[in-house]
């Protein structure tokens, strides 16, 4: 009896594994097809929000949510196709939802954390931003994290609800941007001549703004100096040029003028008994 069953296996195992062949050839081929219609899915969303005139930041997101959406209903097809019922699967991963959403509550928050960001908008794709511990360029908000790009070209990989757990500074969102520069010169030199000289170095500059007008105060009497605080308001392609152009201007036009720009140093006095 046990002989018969086991030649009718072997009898049925070359048709059995023909037929699962084919079965696993026809899910590697829908995978593989259903792989290609999520990225086009991808870029049809991103053509047509962009006709909408959405923002970039908001374009991004969806985007990627319409990506992860089709690769999960394939994901269902290729079950399906291998002979798992995806009806049973479905009702199993509706039952164990709340354990994998407790297991998940990291990935489910950078969810969230990526809508609010969506939403509230405290920085855009190509913002210049601090957060999550990290800075840089802003590239892409997607499901999970936000992919940042390192002034020195790192590309930063941040979880989304890192924003949330932090305060946010966002360079870039304003049009203007104020540089605050701090320049010291001896107390045997003369104020008011130092004064003048950094506002005319100010107003020759045609890339500092006039309005607001650039600030030029006396800021302390310090221990080794007298502090002058800078601070010009400029655009904010400029900022960086302003700031690194400004100091070797003044560098050199205080040396010019004799006027010295003092290091911290002790007078040591020696009594003699």
């Amino acid at each position: 009896m046990e002989n018969t069953n086991l030649e009718a296996i072997i009898t049925k195992l070359p048709e059995w594994l023909v037929s699962f062949g084919l079965q696993l050839l026809a899910a590697i081929i829908i995978l593989l097809i259903g792989i290609q219609v999520a990225k086009f899915s991808r870029k049809l969303a991103e053509k047509a929000l962009q006709k909408t005139k959405v923002d970039t930041t908001i374009i991004s997101f969806l985007s990627n949510v319409v990506y992860v959406t089709v690769l999960a209903l394939v994901t269902i097809i290729v079950l399906g196709q291998v002979g798992v019922k995806t009806a049973s699967l479905i009702a199993i991963l509706g039952s164990v939802g709340i354990a994998v959403g407790l297991a998940l509550q990291g990935s489910l928050s950078n969810i969230a954390s990526g809508l609010m960001l969506v939403i509230f908008r405290p920085f855009r794709v190509g913002d210049y931003i601090e957060g999550g511990g990290t800075a840089g360029i802003v590239k892409e908000i997607q499901i999970f994290n936000t992919i940042l790009t390192s002034p020195d070209n790192r590309r930063i990989f941040v979880p989304n609800s890192k924003f949330f757990e932090s305060s946010i500074t966002n360079y870039s969102a304003e049009a203007t941007r104020r540089i605050d520069l701090v320049f010291g010169i001896g107390y045997e030199d003369n104020i008011k001549k130092a004064k003048q000289l950094l506002t005319d170095i100010l107003t020759e500059d045609s890339r500092i703004l006039t309005d607001p007008s650039p600030t030029v105060g006396l800021l302390e009497l310090g221990d080794s100096s007298v502090n002058f605080a800078v601070r010009p308001w400029v655009k904010q392609a400029d900022y960086w040029d302003v700031y690194f152009s400004l100091q070797e201007t003044v560098k050199q036009r205080f040396d010019e003028a004799g006027i010295n720009i003092p290091f911290p140093q002790t007078d040591v006095h020696i009594h003699q008994s």
